[in-house]
């Protein structure tokens, strides 16, 4: 048996500030050769985003239902390496790089596990927007949890 298979599930952030989540390449990723379709490694990254965010305790849920705050994604830069292929496991890492006033800067990189170096980095601008759609401050009690794990990029 795989010895990835063997360790805990990891999702948590470290005393840097990085936030790691293990998944696994799934058919459903790939396309009909097996390789992880371009557009996937963004849904791979929203998953480290939302649990690093979660693991923090900022709930997107509760936000936008007591505050009425989004985030969403105003920009995305993805640089790509290697191709992940099916049943590859994977290592997300998360780190806030960065706060201004309506938005934040993460960074991430995906990797496959065990092996040195990132398959693909991935650097997005999330902003903070009304019910509207209209941008407004990062809410104080989300600032001061990203403030504490700001791991000042990868």
């Amino acid at each position: 048996m795989s010895e990835w298979l063997l360790q805990p599930a990891v999702t948590g952030v470290t005393a840097d500030g990085t936030h790691l989540l293990r998944a696994r390449v799934y058919y459903e990723d790939t396309d009909a050769g097996g390789v992880v379709y371009h557009a996937n490694y963004l849904r791979f990254a929203e998953r480290g985003r939302t649990e690093y965010l979660r693991d923090i305790g900022v709930s997107q849920s509760e936000l936008s239902d007591a505050e009425g705050v989004y985030f969403v994604v105003r920009r995305s830069e993805i640089d790509f390496r290697l191709p992940a292929r099916l049943d590859d496991a994977l290592e997300i890492q998360t780190v806030i790089a960065g706060i201004k006033g309506a938005s934040f800067l993460v960074e991430q990189s995906i990797s496959k596990t065990g092996v040195d170096g990132y398959l693909v980095k991935v650097v997005s601008t999330i902003a903070c927007v009304d019910r509207k759609g209209r941008p407004v401050r990062v809410p104080q009690s989300v600032k001061s949890k990203l403030d504490r794990h700001d791991g000042g990029g990868l």
